[in-house]
């Protein structure tokens, strides 16, 4: 990768030495060199290309010198690392250069081998930080993508080697989906549709968190979320409980949508496989849950209602002392044998 080198210095012969001493460099694009006369004009420089990585910059110089530009520095971007080149290299304009931000300094007459050290250590540097910053960044990015329990994982030093493990979990799984919003799909702008469902989504999980649930992954207009340890199920329940309340309060959409937000929600729990679903080879996988408690409560979402909690009986018989819940019926559900028995949380 190029780096960017500003030379600041109103000797113009040092342009054309700068050119030659490092011809090879130019050539092969391992660095590009930009010009400035003065501390002002080099602040222009800045502006015009901000990727700048580095700043040699002398101290005597008109309109603006190199202590002054310093300052400015600092203010325009702190990343940027500069290094001052001048004949008054006394202790006093060294302190004042180095506590001002200057990374190094370097008296005149050049010694070039000693530049060219000095450049090379002072890039490293500024990439370094760069990197870091990116670092941050695309983690603070990663977390908005990625579940806590996925970075928990990467966190673990064995990870790479046990990237396919999975294991056998006693969980509940919650699927919630927005009630009619297919249609608004078809009918409202893609940016405004974005918005609504983010809004409900937002609204959501923070119930799925406050009652210590993650989401597994949105689908669509519908959120899988799990829920794991102690009273998984009665947490799942609150949490189901929460959301709907929080969704029936949120205000209608008026005018050409008129759209009311619902949802519908169904329960299971018990056993289910959990670990990296995918393929390595094309390096997709999702950290997720996957067995027949996963899809029953899929297909329990699929039978419930505007505002309703669908459960199975066998979670109704762990939960009934705790919960008000009333008998729908029995539903047919695809690969089943038998009609399933389910039931209606009302509070």
């Amino acid at each position: 990768m190029m780096s960017k080198i500003l030379v600041v210095d109103d000797e113009a012969d040092l342009e054309v030495l700068i050119k030659q001493k490092f011809r090879k460099k130019i050539r092969d694009k391992e660095y590009e060199f930009l010009f400035a006369e003065n501390g002002r004009h080099a602040l222009e420089k800045l502006n015009e290309d901000p990727d700048v990585d580095i700043v040699l910059s002398d101290i005597n110089m008109p309109e603006m010198d190199g202590l002054t530009l310093l300052t400015k520095l600092n203010e325009l971007s702190p990343l940027i690392k500069s290094v001052i080149v001048s004949a008054y290299g006394d202790m006093e304009n060294i302190r004042t250069a180095m506590n001002r931000g200057a990374f190094d300094f370097i008296t005149k007459p050049i010694n070039f081998e000693d530049l060219t050290l000095t450049m090379e250590k002072t890039l490293k540097h500024a990439q370094h930080i760069k990197e870091t910053l990116q670092a941050i960044k695309e983690n603070n990015i990663l977390k908005m993508y990625v579940d806590e329990n996925v970075l928990s994982f990467m966190g673990n030093r064995e990870y790479e080697s046990t990237i396919m493990a999975n294991e056998t979990i006693e969980a509940t799984v919650v699927f919630i989906d927005i009630c009619g919003f297919t249609k608004i799909s078809e009918n409202a702008e893609a940016d405004r549709v974005v918005k609504l469902v983010n809004a409900y989504f937002d609204e959501m999980v923070k119930e799925i968190m406050q009652h210590k649930g993650y989401i597994d992954k949105f689908i669509g207009d519908a959120i899988m979320a799990v829920f794991r340890g102690e009273y998984h199920l009665d947490r799942a329940i609150d949490a189901a409980l929460a959301v709907c309340e929080k969704i029936n309060n949120m205000p209608n959409i008026e005018g050409d949508l008129d759209y009311k937000p619902k949802v519908s929600i169904g329960i299971k729990s018990g056993e289910m496989i959990s670990g990296n679903i995918g393929s390595v080879s094309l390096k997709r996988l999702d950290y997720t849950v996957i067995g027949d408690t996963v899809n029953t409560a899929a297909r329990l979402q699929d039978a419930a209602k505007e505002n309703q909690i669908i459960i199975s009986e066998d979670c109704y018989n762990q939960v009934k002392e705790s919960f008000k819940c009333e008998k729908v019926g029995s539903i047919n559900l695809k690969n089943k044998a038998n009609p399933l028995t389910i039931y209606q949380v009302i509070e």
